[in-house]
């Protein structure tokens, strides 16, 4: 089984108008909360053994936002703690406004290989109504530097159904980021979330919402245009050149197990999901105590979760927020949801040898339903979904929920 690694940095230079992840425009306790992340990762890594880490992802926030010095830190910390894997994907979240020259050689002498930048549109107009920092033309010296030091494996994000975007400049987006020689895309229709500044900008009539209509067909021109400079649709919202998938998302996909670290950082271990605190001053406050460090001594991370409750260790109880164990009944529905987001779909003796059981023996009348009104297709290995049912994925994911399984 593979082992994922992410780690969260809520810093950024400034928030976006759409966003509602946990981040700060301050960073007046960046140096504070990089020492406490490397106690915390300290400590997981005296609980691995001798299993090696396969793919690491550094999020946000905005991770590129941080001071080189904690840049470095953060790096030279994971490579001297973690054994990780020979073929190691180890991906970076980077704002092309905030990569800055002396970043560069940091990425370039580490192990870091993949970088994921945030762009969302080409139309620097529409850049600014959203409260992006940098501009197209950013985005295009970023990727040429990165390329200069030897970074080729480059995600970008890309957003649609933006304010006053037309079929048009949507278009055009996918066109001009696709004649770069980057290897994988990412693209997203907006989400307007409460309490972010551009929600309200709707609210009060400055913006009008997307029609459906509009929606669904720029993500069909995004299949279409995407398909056609040789990208692979392998995800509901995923592309990749050359079978660059995103090997750590993969993880998340295929209920494999990682370690979360950082502020509001999630894992998943041997059937336990947890979650950090999202009070920064209190992680900051709970991992710099002077015998944090020398808490957990088992060198097994499957029990390190139990260890802790165990020991009552209030130091990383207070880290973390929530525990819960993940039921058979509950890994059997993500392994459903998540698993029909993938283009191959659900493959059935995954499926048998996961659970012990026949897919169809626990979703018979779901499958029977998808299939008939054509949300779903099966061959002799898979269920996936068509593209009628990637339009209504939501509503196809919803009806797997509440599997009829004993326990």
């Amino acid at each position: 089984m593979n082992l994922g690694l992410y780690i969260h940095i809520p810093f950024c230079r400034a928030k976006c108008y759409y966003c509602d992840f946990l981040s700060f425009s301050d960073n007046t306790l960046e140096k504070k909360y990089i020492d406490a992340l490397i106690t915390e990762l300290k400590i997981y890594s005296k609980n691995l053994g001798d299993r090696k880490i396969d793919t690491i992802f550094i999020g946000g926030g905005t991770p590129s936002a941080l001071q080189p010095e904690s840049l470095f830190s953060i790096c030279e910390a994971v490579e001297q703690y973690f054994t990780l894997s020979t073929n190691l994907e180890w991906t970076i979240e980077a704002n092309p406004a905030t990569l800055s020259p002396a970043k560069l050689p940091i990425l370039k002498n580490s192990r870091i290989n993949r970088v994921s930048l945030g762009l969302q549109s080409t139309n620097n107009e529409i850049l600014k109504k959203i409260g992006r920092i940098h501009t197209f033309e950013d985005w295009q010296k970023t990727v040429n530097d990165l390329f200069e030091i030897g970074i080729t494996n480059i995600n970008t994000d890309l957003m649609f159904a933006l304010p006053d975007q037309t079929l048009s400049a949507w278009q055009n987006t996918l066109i001009e980021v696709c004649k770069f020689d980057i290897s994988h895309i990412s693209a997203y229709s907006l989400i307007l979330e409460d309490n972010t500044r551009l929600s309200a900008e709707y609210k009060s009539g400055r913006y009008k919402v997307t029609p459906e209509e509009l929606d669904r067909q720029m993500y069909s021109e995004a299949k279409r245009i995407l398909n056609t400079y040789g990208f692979r649709q392998y995800e509901i919202s995923n592309w990749a050149r050359d079978n660059k998938l995103c090997r750590h998302n993969m993880i998340y996909w295929t209920l494999d197990e990682y370690i979360g670290l950082g502020l509001g950082a999630s894992g998943y271990i041997n059937n336990i999901r947890y979650t950090n605190t999202t009070n920064l001053k209190k992680y900051i406050q709970e991992l710099t105590k002077d015998d944090i460090s020398y808490v957990i001594e088992e060198k097994n991370l499957d029990d390190m979760l139990h260890v802790i409750e165990e020991k009552n260790l209030d130091d990383m109880l207070h880290i973390i927020e929530e525990k819960n164990l993940v039921t058979m009944k509950m890994s059997i529905e993500e392994f459903m949801f998540l698993g029909l987001r993938l283009s191959n779909g659900i493959s059935k003796d995954e499926f048998r040898k996961r659970f012990g059981i026949d897919i169809k023996s626990v979703y018979k009348n779901e499958i029977a339903k998808w299939l008939a009104e054509k949300a779903l297709l099966e061959n002799d290995s898979y269920f996936y979904l068509t593209n009628f049912g990637i339009d209504i994925s939501n509503t196809v994911f919803a009806s797997f929920l509440d599997p009829l399984i004993t326990e």
